[in-house]
């Protein structure tokens, strides 16, 4: 497995604000791009946070129920939220809030090219993901301190906001099932809603 080291962002890195949108021009960007695949769709990137919350971007990675992306921060903790095992967003709408910036800036592990709004993905919703087999778990994923000081304050009022909300814009988190490798480019499938 072939991993490229992402040194020069860790998890105390804060965006470049010249490239932050205002939330009007967050939102009328949204509504012209075109929505993610809902049953089929594909692997952008994964990111594994290691050790002082340097990112990684493994070609592949082969995703366990005990440890969630081998390696990642979130193995790491005391005790670790089977909820919040993977923190997951739609590519398409990760690139339009980092503007320029690095996906990898967010600090998710997985980026999909995948509808990952609450009507297409309810809670419990199974999605095979390479080999994997991965479920949407209850647990909000909100927008963080972080957050705003990598995208701006547009863009945690942007993944907020109450008339789109339910688009989870801000992603989602899920929990290994079954374990199995996936890298980008392999294939997404919703199995079960």
């Amino acid at each position: 497995m072939t991993t490229t080291p992402r040194l020069a962002i860790n998890s105390d890195t804060m965006g470049d604000p010249t490239t932050f949108l205002g939330f009007d021009e967050l939102r009328t960007s949204l509504e012209a791009m075109p929505r993610s695949p809902a049953d089929r769709g594909g692997v952008a990137l994964i990111v594994r946070r290691v050790e002082g919350g340097r990112r990684e971007t493994p070609d592949r990675i082969r995703f366990e129920p005990d440890a969630g992306v081998p390696g990642d921060a979130w193995g790491r903790k005391e005790d670790p939220n089977p909820d919040s095992q993977i923190t997951v967003m739609e590519a398409g709408v990760a690139s339009l809030i980092a503007n320029g910036q690095p996906l990898y800036l967010f600090g998710d592990n997985l980026f999909l090219d995948l509808d990952l709004s609450s009507e297409n993905l309810p809670t419990g919703s199974r999605v095979r993901v390479g080999a994997a087999l991965l479920e949407v778990t209850p647990k909000p994923h909100n927008g963080c301190k972080k957050f705003s000081g990598r995208f701006g304050v547009d863009a945690v009022r942007f993944v907020a906001d109450p008339e789109t909300r339910h688009r989870n814009m801000r992603g989602i988190y899920m929990r290994v099932v079954e374990a199995g490798a996936a890298g980008p480019g392999d294939a997404v499938e919703v199995i079960s809603r």
